[in-house]
């Protein structure tokens, strides 16, 4: 299995090579050179294994240049019970009406990312083995709140590799920022950024891709890798929770075989539901991708007309993992879409970059209308949902999955589609616990974020996972905070290298 570049189909690299580098040269993004097939004999093979034999079976139909035995012990590595809170890894609860919540938030940070940054250490360190040439591994990570705190303790203390967070200053939850400011690890470092999270994805993106950066890094024997969804070896272990969640559908007899399942994510960036998609394309019978914004719902209005335009105001939400006018994911879609004409996707791209804002052809916007439906929620919307879900189902979203299910169940009334569901549930309610305590009717205006935790346990009885209450009293190790354009900068003071 070789991997294409989204921006030039003569760019063609190995697994392991498309994990190490993690972003083409030319900027596009690597995309398998085909989809293996998952039959049905394959899916019911699958639905007595555990989670780690899911895990094994689809990564290796695409880790081609890794042994069996190295995708099994990269498996076993990050999905044992010592890192997930649930036996099940990634367990199915039903809600209502038909739908089922995939809990993907039992790992250590208490969100979805966990995941995939659970294994990519271990996908990077065997890669590293077949690529690096002994280089040192430098993970490079914009976040919008969750990604980060996820991929510092995935590689916290990671031999041969340090890893650099920005955050958007004013843009995660307090509680998602104390994760990441007190993160322990003698190779981590973490900086704030003035600006969105949008300014730091493109930063980021711009460091990668500048050939001067490279080669300094280069002479200082490293070489610069990322943990955000823009590396293949964070977006395919997010494929695997996909096929578990139908393969526990039919274990518990929601499904029969073949019988299609829709999907809902909450997502800004495109990586988790272009999973779904990419599971799908394997033969995964998924009949709708329906896409849950909040209110920068630019991805809603893509959905809509075909035209993708970030020139727009930009929200600071209650969901804030998903404030992005950017979805850097969504290259890879069209590439497929547009039948993977590589020069179609550098058209696109860099009117993106230049206007910002493109539209697709035809053809294309006709194949995300038979795949994709698109909805959006704001803030109010998802308090109503928090609330109702609570009070009727006896069930405690956070602010992102509410966004998801307030999406389906819009979708389910205006459409009647009563195919069986799986909600993706993105994150515990206790890591945005002052919108979920709002929504709940609690005034916690007076209150520290360690007292809306108790006020939210006391609220709901719901428990409060051992990551977070552990943060209480921890010391911040990192206070930095920089302008979007000094970024470069910091990457070489948390490196030592002067410029």
């Amino acid at each position: 299995m070789q991997y294409f570049s989204t921006r030039d189909n003569n760019v063609s690299v190995s697994a392991a090579r498309a994990i190490t580098q993690g972003i083409s040269k030319d900027g596009g993004l690597f995309v398998p050179e085909a989809f293996p097939a998952l039959t049905n004999d394959d899916i019911l093979y699958l639905v007595d294994k555990s989670y780690v034999e899911r895990a094994t079976f689809v990564l290796s139909k695409y880790l081609t240049d890794f042994t069996e035995e190295e995708v099994k012990a990269c498996a076993e590595a990050a999905y044992s019970l010592e890192r997930f809170r649930s036996p099940e890894i990634a367990p199915l609860k039903p809600l209502e009406d038909g739908a089922q919540i995939l809990e993907l938030w039992h790992g250590p940070t208490c969100a979805f990312k966990d995941m995939a940054l659970q294994i990519l250490p271990h996908l990077m360190r065997v890669s590293a083995e077949k690529t690096s040439d002994g280089k040192e591994i430098v993970i490079l990570v914009a976040t919008s709140g969750d990604t980060g705190k996820a991929a510092l303790e995935g590689f916290r203390d990671a031999a041969h590799t340090r890893i650099l967070v920005f955050y958007p200053e004013d843009g995660v939850s307090p509680m998602q920022k104390l994760q990441m400011v007190t993160q322990e690890g003698g190779n981590v470092s973490v900086c704030a950024i003035r600006g969105n999270f949008d300014d730091a994805q493109t930063g980021v993106k711009t460091i990668f891709t500048d050939p001067e950066v490279a080669d300094v890094l280069a002479e200082n024997g490293m070489m610069f890798s990322s943990a955000n969804s823009i590396n293949w070896g964070r977006l395919v272990p997010q494929i695997v929770y996909y096929v578990s969640a139908y393969c526990d559908m039919l274990k518990n007899k929601v499904l029969t075989i073949g019988e299609p399942m829709n999907v809902v994510v909450p997502t800004g960036n495109f990586g988790n539901i272009l999973a779904a998609y990419y599971a799908k394309r394997m033969g995964l019978p998924i009949a709708k991708l329906i896409c849950a914004s909040n209110r920068n719902r630019v991805l809603t209005d893509f959905i809509a007309n075909g035209v993708y335009d970030r020139n727009r105001a930009f929200y600071t939400t209650s969901s804030p993992s998903m404030d992005i006018l950017i979805s850097s994911n969504l290259e890879r879609l069209l590439y497929e879409l547009s039948g993977r004409d590589d020069k179609e996707i550098r058209r696109l791209m860099e009117a993106l970059s230049k206007d910002g804002v493109y539209t697709v052809s035809e053809t294309v916007k006709k194949a995300i209308d038979e795949l994709f439906v698109g909805g959006c929620c704001d803030d109010e919307e998802t308090a109503q949902t928090i609330r109702e879900t609570f009070e009727t189902c006896g069930y405690l979203c956070d602010t992102h999955t509410a966004v998801a299910v307030h999406v389906y169940k819009t979708y389910r009334a205006e459409s009647g589609d009563t195919t069986p569901t799986v909600i993706a549930s993105t994150a515990n309610p206790y890591k945005f616990s002052s919108s979920v305590l709002e929504a709940l009717n609690v005034d916690a205006s007076s209150m520290d974020e360690f007292e809306k935790v108790e006020a939210l346990n006391g609220k709901t009885a719901e428990p409060v996972p051992s990551p977070l209450a552990s943060l209480r009293g921890r010391t911040p190790r990192f206070n930095g905070v920089c302008d979007k354009d000094a970024m470069r900068g910091v990457v070489y003071d948390m490196l030592g290298i002067e410029e």
